[in-house]
This record gives structure tokens, C-alpha cells and sequence, in this order.
């Protein structure tokens, strides 16, 4: 199985509160990175958040998302085909972001893991999602 990981859960790991569930995703990632995928998005969303919210922003994202991803983590390009398949979820009411997480899960036969309540809620029987901190254990 492989499990896409959203932005939301990587910010998590530096920022706000304390996520047993997001803290597994990264010790996941970081032991078995061949398991994850991320579309290409991930890592802009993640600087962006990341430079306005912290004062050390550009400095985690450097020495802490970055090794993540490039220990084996497959980055995902915006395809026309991921595009297709992200309408889909768009016209369930996903944002055109979370809708590429949850269209990448889908092409992969994955499961799509993220801390947004109101996307996992729209993702419909058309994908896999594991809303983390919802007490779901997404289980490598």
C-alpha cells in the first residue's frame, strides 16, 4: 500500500500540537520512504506555510522536510492525466490541491493521509482517505 501524504501533516510535525498519528507518518516515511508519495505540490505548499508561519521557516523546510523527501519519497508531477482525475474530486468540493492528493491516491491504489476534516469528508467512494487524529491508524 502506498500512503500519500498531505502537506498538512508534514507542517504538523513542526508546528502546532503534538500528532502521535502525524509523528508515525514521519518515522514511517523516514524508515520505509519507498511506502510514501507526495504530488510535486507538497513541497511548495509546505515551504510557503511554513516561511509564514514560523520565524525559521525556510530553515525547517531545509533541514526538515527536504531530507524526508529525499530519502526515497516519490515526488509526483502534475499530469494530464492526475489532472483528470483530480476534477473528479474538485466537483465533490475539494480544493484543486487536495484534490491532486486524493486523485495521486487514487492513480497509486493508495490511501491518501491528511489532517483536514472537511477535505477527508468530501473525498466520496471515489478514493481512499485516513483522516489522522481521528483515532485511524493508517497501519505500514
Amino acid at each position: 500500500m502506498i500512503f500519500v501524504v498531505d502537506a498538512s501533516v508534514a507542517i504538523r510535525w513542526f508546528t502546532g500540537g503534538p500528532s502521535p498519528q502525524a509523528e508515525e507518518v514521519l518515522e514511517a516515511m523516514v524508515g520505509s520512504p519507498g511506502r510514501f508519495a507526495v504530488p510535486e505540490l507538497f513541497v511548495f505548499e509546505c515551504f510557503s506555510v511554513l516561511t509564514r508561519i514560523a520565524p525559521n521557516g525556510r530553515e525547517i523546510f531545509e533541514d526538515g522536510i527536504m531530507p524526508v523527501l529525499d530519502g526515497g519519497v516519490f515526488r509526483a508531477p502534475l499530469t494530464t492525466a492526475l489532472a483528470r482525475l483530480a476534477e473528479g474530486f474538485v466537483q465533490r468540493g475539494l480544493t484543486g490541491y487536495d484534490a491532486c492528493y486524493a486523485a495521486l491516491a487514487r492513480e497509486l491504489d493508495g490511501t491518501w493521509l491528511t489532517l483536514d476534516r472537511k477535505a477527508a469528508g468530501r473525498v466520496g467512494a471515489g478514493g481512499r482517505v485516513i483522516l489522522l487524529d481521528a483515532g485511524e491508524r493508517f497501519g505500514l
